[in-house]
């Protein structure tokens, strides 16, 4: 049996790190840019946080095409929710949609969710959706296949009322943590800062984040020699 192309047929699957945090004012999401397919890497820079309205973004995590396809319909039911009322949609709502979506199809989807945004009534809030469709308001969350390294990081580290800055650097830091300990996490780490001011996307590549543990810069590697060796000419 060739199990190379079993893997290669696999389900694109996000085993992933995604986090939404509050701090004092809004809220910050943000995960790693890993998807695999069996034991390949399908995309290294894949963008799990998916924009739902102007003040409203979700994280996906687990089976890529299920999460999709969730966010696709919340995305299109909250535009005709929008047109409706004459006014951006809550946070709750989106969450609510998620979890309508996510509980009348949970025999069918693989997919854990976090809806993360700002509205005028609550300000910024963060709901878990997990695998099942429960909705769970939290003042932080994670989720995917890399939180299970993070739970004890969240419970020394975490405190009420944080700044912007101490937030984003909170999120950063556990994704980066994450991607050390976890195999289905790497690649990048992309955040989302919601506000009242509206949201704002952050970029930070594999060669800024810090390195822990055993994690070693790499050195010497075949590519490394190969691009600094000149060529040879050739010899008639």
């Amino acid at each position: 049996m060739d199990m190379s192309s079993g893997d290669l047929n696999a389900p694109h699957s996000m085993g992933t790190t995604i986090i939404g945090v509050t701090y004092n004012g809004g809220v910050v999401l943000g995960a790693d840019s890993r998807t695999s397919t069996g034991m390949y890497v399908a995309n290294r820079a894949s963008d799990k946080i998916t924009q739902l309205t102007d003040n409203v973004y979700i994280c996906r995590s687990g089976s890529a095409a299920d999460s999709q396809i969730v966010s696709d319909y919340v995305r299109y039911f909250l535009h005709q929710h929008t047109i409706q009322l004459g006014q951006p949609s809550t946070v709750k709502v989106a969450a609510n949609l998620v979890r309508l979506l996510s509980y009348n199809n949970k025999n069918s989807l693989q997919t854990g969710l976090i809806v993360g945004g700002w509205d005028k009534y609550e300000g910024g809030k963060i709901y878990g959706i997990p695998l099942g469709g429960t909705v769970l308001e939290l003042p932080f969350t994670i989720g995917g296949s890399g939180s299970s390294y993070l739970y004890g990081f969240f419970d020394q580290v975490w405190k009420e009322g944080m700044t912007q800055e101490e937030a984003e650097k909170l999120v950063v830091k556990a994704v980066s943590l994450a991607i050390a300990r976890d195999g289905a996490s790497g690649g990048v780490v992309r955040t989302v800062t919601i506000d009242k001011d509206g949201a704002t996307r952050k970029f930070y590549p594999s060669e800024t984040l810090p390195l822990w543990h055993e994690e070693l810069e790499p050195q010497e590697s075949l590519l490394d020699i190969l691009s600094a060796a000149s060529p040879e000419p050739m010899m008639s």
